[in-house]
């Protein structure tokens, strides 16, 4: 199938995934069980779940183990986006053109939905084989945890509370978003290329290169949406950014600026994956998806 039908046969698939992994309403505590699959389903464009199918594509990966992989890289964003969007850190009121889970239930059940989904992701890689060896399962377990922690996402949320009101520089800048966005995205690419035949040292290197790349191009036009587009079409609060006084790279470039630097990452993208061949056109496909969305 061609990239306009392979993009949603893979959001649906991860959706039925993500339907099966999360606990039912109907069980107790249905309060809570109710927010986490208000947080994670019908919504979303599903990124890091393609970006695994991608990699995984490249290493001969059977989709039902990419299922798993998929569904455990959104369950961690998921968690993810309900703590950011939280009083304590990013104090958002709509997420996914709806509202935040502390705004439709409360700030406690929010917390609490955020643990019960990050521990879910690792339930569901630890019930469920993604790689053919006890060796390679255990190493998506530690990627996925790696980028999740103090030197992923965590690390990076930290380093981005610090520095409101300040400026920072462009490598500052770089290092925040190479953790707290590129560390999970990065993370998707590496589990589902480990889901199939395995990853070579040349492999990895070259999936490295472009997982980088493409971490901080979502980032750069996250931004300009961000300074250039609506609340209704972005389905978040537009130029929240600016208004809680964080550097961005609108911010520190400037939007002519920041729309080249997004078309160089794309091109160092790219490059990353010609030694691949044509196995890897799902993730030259998704580069330009990421780098060219309008929301």
């Amino acid at each position: 199938m061609n990239f306009t039908e392979w993009l949603p046969y893979i959001q649906q698939r991860t959706e039925t995934a993500l339907q099966a992994a999360l606990p039912a309403a109907a069980l107790t505590p249905n309060r809570l069980h109710e927010a986490m699959r208000y947080a994670v389903l019908g919504g979303g464009k599903r990124i890091r779940a393609l970006l695994a199918h991608a990699a995984g594509a490249l290493t001969h990966a059977a989709q039902k183990q990419l299922d798993f992989a998929a569904c455990a890289v959104e369950l961690i964003h998921a968690y993810s986006l309900i703590h950011d969007d939280m009083p304590c850190m990013d104090d958002d009121k709509l997420r996914r053109g709806k509202p935040t889970v502390h705004v439709e239930y409360d700030e406690a059940t929010a917390l609490l939905a955020g643990d019960a989904l990050q521990t879910l992701a690792f339930q569901v890689l630890a019930e469920h084989p993604v790689s053919a060896t006890a060796a390679g399962q255990i190493e998506i377990i530690q990627t996925l945890a790696l980028a999740a922690g103090s030197h992923g996402m965590a690390g990076g949320q930290a380093i981005d509370i610090a520095a409101v009101g300040r400026e920072m520089t462009r490598e500052e800048l770089e290092l925040m978003h190479l953790r707290k966005t590129g560390a999970l995205i990065r993370a998707a690419i590496l589990i589902g290329a480990h889901a199939g035949e395995g990853v070579n040292e040349t492999r990895r290197r070259h999936l490295d290169t472009y997982a980088k790349r493409i971490g901080l191009l979502y980032q750069v036009v996250d931004d300009i949406l961000d300074a250039e587009a609506d609340t209704a079409t972005l389905g978040k609060t537009a130029g929240k950014d600016a208004d809680h006084g964080k550097p961005t790279y609108v911010s520190l470039l400037g939007a002519a600026d920041a729309r080249r630097f997004a078309e160089d990452l794309l091109t160092e993208a790219c490059d990353a994956l010609a030694p691949l061949g044509e196995r890897a056109i799902r993730l030259r496909d998704l580069a330009d998806y990421i780098a060219h969305r309008a929301f």
